[in-house]
């Protein structure tokens, strides 16, 4: 099903094509927590940037791995890449603008212990 979604001001405007029934992440990592991030892994042929390319803002930290983009107007991460699924990007659920038809399954993952949370993933 497409699903589309984006930023609170509107630049950022996405469209994904995601299954009927979806598992999202919810992390208890540092930026997780403090933003209520809800992971949905897209993979990126999967995933299309409708608007807002020239708003987006990266911040890395830690590892520098993953690839948090932010909107330069409104301030929200409503995708980015993560390190956890290079070949994906991690769509933020509660960006969505509509999850209604979607069932949600939720997943604990432990991003403050990342490496063993990950390595559980496989």
């Amino acid at each position: 099903m497409k699903v589309e979604g984006g930023c609170h001001c509107k630049a950022v405007r996405f469209a994904a094509e995601v299954p009927d029934r979806v598992e999202v992440l919810d992390c208890n990592c540092s930026i997780c927590a403090a933003t209520g991030f809800r992971h949905l892994i897209v993979p990126h042929e999967d995933f299309r940037l409708l608007s807002g390319a020239e708003s987006l803002i990266s911040y890395r930290f830690g590892t520098g791995a993953a690839n948090h983009l932010f909107c330069s107007v409104c301030g929200i991460k409503s995708f980015y890449q993560p390190r956890s699924h290079p070949e994906a990007w991690s769509v933020n659920l509660n960006a969505l603008d509509d999850v209604s038809e979607l069932e949600v399954d939720a997943k604990a993952f432990d991003g403050r212990n990342w490496e063993q949370a990950r390595a559980a993933l496989d």
